[in-house]
């Protein structure tokens, strides 16, 4: 009989590119679903997708490269899962969903989450949520050769309905954040999609990458204490300023004041304090825009033309950049108003047909499963 696993997409509500280097990041899940289907065959894997008309099959015994198409995800996540020891009998996932593909809400770790509950359900093998995420995140960095973090995996596998999930990724803690305390439940989040492609496979992700690890680097040097750049404080960065290239130095000092705007969202969340959480998310855009450097012309108008709007708390780019969507919170009795005024603005300024969504909390894969785990607390 037939099988169906789900996980969601996610928006970052804040923390972007805190997740290598050991930071907080604060996303939650959100109402865009991977459909992973797995059926027994006789011989050999199979993978098929609604939405990429080639499927890929390989032998059981087939370890070769990556194909350099979207069968690389699943086929990591099996990859990962040989290295560990798992038996699978012969199958055919075919994979189905509606996260839209390269808008930076994670359409990938959605794709290997859902892959990986499939399969470990074949294999009759039970993993713990950072286990998941930690396989999932090695199947993209070492079949595909993306160089993410681990913030889409661990929050597409652990989220729950009504919540963001704030982890640190040194140490993979993490805590559910209620989304309707105070005024936040008058709020909705509303994600805007520039229509602009975002990858983090090729271009300047990777190069951006390079940068805060060649600043890392530098800091290690003058701090042996220092485990990371999660670490670290604005003070010991102008100490090693000198030592390391300015864009480095940048790169840094967004990623250092970033995890303090973690910290000062969680603790607008707990308050229900919209306005203050807003402001903080408006923040994180300008040090994205002008220290990592990772906007663009339209993404940058969104989020000025956002934060004009009436109702709108704060507005951001989300997802890594280079494209993709931005993170709006909006009062709900603006939503409607706020949608029709910012898709009129960007489609009279670039002539583009932006789609946005009003999106809510909902579960991760785990809670979709019958894998459950004793690591995944239900509250905050």
């Amino acid at each position: 009989m037939n099988k169906e696993f789900h996980a969601p997409g996610r928006v970052n509500l804040i923390g972007e590119h805190t997740d290598y280097t050991g930071g907080w990041v604060l996303p939650m899940a959100i109402p865009f679903t991977t459909t992973a289907t797995l059926t027994p065959m006789a011989a050999g894997y199979r993978f098929e997708s609604a939405s990429f008309s080639q499927a890929h099959s390989l032998t059981c015994a087939d370890r070769g490269a990556a194909s350099g198409n979207w069968s690389d995800y699943p086929v990591g996540v099996l990859r990962q899962l040989q290295k560990r020891g798992a038996v699978l009998q012969p199958f055919v996932l075919q994979l189905s969903g509606n996260v839209p593909l390269g808008a930076g809400l994670s359409s990938s770790a959605s794709v290997e989450i859902a892959t990986a509950m499939a399969l470990l359900a074949h294999a009759k093998m039970r993993m713990s949520v950072p286990e998941i995420a930690t396989m999932c995140r090695a199947a993209e960095n070492d079949f595909v050769g993306s160089p993410c973090g681990i913030m889409d995996q661990f929050v597409v596998v652990a989220a729950i309905k009504g919540h963001a999930l704030m982890l640190n990724t040194a140490t993979l803690d993490f805590q559910h954040l209620p989304m309707n305390t105070g005024e936040l439940a008058e709020c909705r989040v509303v994600v805007a999609n520039s229509m602009l492609r975002h990858s983090i496979s090729t271009g300047d992700y990777g190069l951006r990458r390079q940068e805060v690890e060649a600043g890392q680097a530098e800091l290690k040097k003058m701090f042996p204490n220092l485990l990371n750049l999660g670490g670290a404080d604005i003070d010991q960065l102008e100490q090693a300023r000198a030592s390391m290239p300015q864009a480095s130095y940048q790169r840094c000092r967004h990623i250092i004041t970033e995890n303090a705007r973690v910290l000062a969202a969680r603790d607008a969340m707990l308050a229900g304090n919209a306005a203050l959480l807003g402001n903080v998310m408006t923040q994180s855009h300008a040090s994205q825009r002008d220290d990592f450097q990772c906007s663009t012309p339209e993404i940058d108008f969104l989020v000025e033309t956002a934060n004009g709007i009436e109702g709108c708390f704060g507005a951001r780019l989300t997802g890594g950049g280079f494209g993709g969507c931005t993170v709006n919170l909006v009062h709900k009795s603006a939503v409607e108003s706020f949608q029709r005024s910012l898709k009129s603005a960007y489609l009279e300024r670039f002539s583009i047909d932006s789609e946005l969504y009003v999106c809510e909390a909902v579960d991760g894969a785990m809670r979709r499963s019958e894998l459950v785990s004793e690591n995944l607390p239900v509250s905050a």
